[in-house]
């Protein structure tokens, strides 16, 4: 079975093209405005084409990147299957990130271009594919290779590299973090068992607080300070993972990985 990843230059893009070539797949991983696109069977679809940081400096690239270029693509390209990418940012302002919860929306809240634009783009994945679009909310994904970036590989260079230093954050700041080969195969099993018209969220189930990271890591033997005081934020929603976890994906959990990083350190 063929596939094709658009957005295969991005962070989860490139990967998700090395692990489906390793597990013998033929991938088609063509840049964005390719003319073969729209005049070759795509096979599976994985729609990895996103705006982050970026999107309330460009909201016109936003809005092509999240839906635009998708509404083309299911109107003139030919595929079997497509699952499209979005985020469990969608649920922030809500205590529950349940797939089939309301959406906290608001057209005059400039935050909520990316919201508005990633919730056109699963609308069309949705109803408008005959039946053949799955949607993956993903959480905060993380890695440590040598090229990731965010605040946990950020982390991870940081304890490989000092005993004692200081973080600009506070200590009650949480997400939810979930490593990207637990979304590797996550998003293989969407395209392969998931449900035609579902939303699955992709995430860990569980949200971890700067504090217990910190906490975990001076009793290691490590001096970590965060340097923010304790300030008022909405807690994060806690991401259900129930019905990925019907396909067979259980994510590792974030603490035990960081529990394994600084064993990994330390010898």
């Amino acid at each position: 079975m063929s596939s094709t990843v658009l957005g295969a230059t991005g962070f989860i893009g490139a990967r998700l093209v090395a692990y489906l070539r390793a597990h013998g797949e033929e991938v088609f991983a063509p840049p964005r405005g390719s003319p073969e696109i729209f005049s070759r069977p795509l096979g599976r679809l994985y729609y990895c084409i996103g705006m982050t940081a970026d999107y309330g400096r460009n909201p016109a690239a936003t809005f092509e990147a999240h839906s635009a270029y998708l509404v083309r693509l299911i109107a003139e390209a030919s595929f079997d299957r497509i699952v499209y990418l979005s985020s469990t940012r969608l649920y922030d302002g809500l205590e529950d990130g349940d797939e089939d919860a309301a959406l906290p929306v608001s057209v005059n809240n400039p935050r909520h271009l990316y919201d508005l634009t990633k919730a056109l783009g699963e609308h069309f994945t949705l109803l408008h594919t005959a039946n053949r679009g799955m949607v993956a909310r993903l959480s905060s994904v993380y890695d440590n290779a040598s090229d990731a970036t965010g605040f946990l590989p950020d982390l991870f260079r940081q304890l490989a590299a000092e005993k004692a230093f200081s973080l600009d954050s506070t200590p009650n700041a949480s997400r939810d973090y979930i490593h990207i080969d637990d979304v590797l195969a996550a998003l293989v099993a969407l395209m392969t068992q998931g449900q035609a018209g579902s939303i699955y969220n992709v995430g860990s189930g569980e949200n971890v607080s700067n504090a217990e990271m910190v906490d975990l890591i001076n009793r290691r033997g490590w001096h970590v300070v965060l340097t923010r005081p304790v300030t008022p934020m909405a807690p994060s929603p806690r991401i259900h993972i129930d019905r990925l976890r019907t396909l067979g994906v259980e994510p590792r959990s974030t603490l035990d990985y960081l529990k394994n990083q600084l064993d990994g350190i330390a010898k």
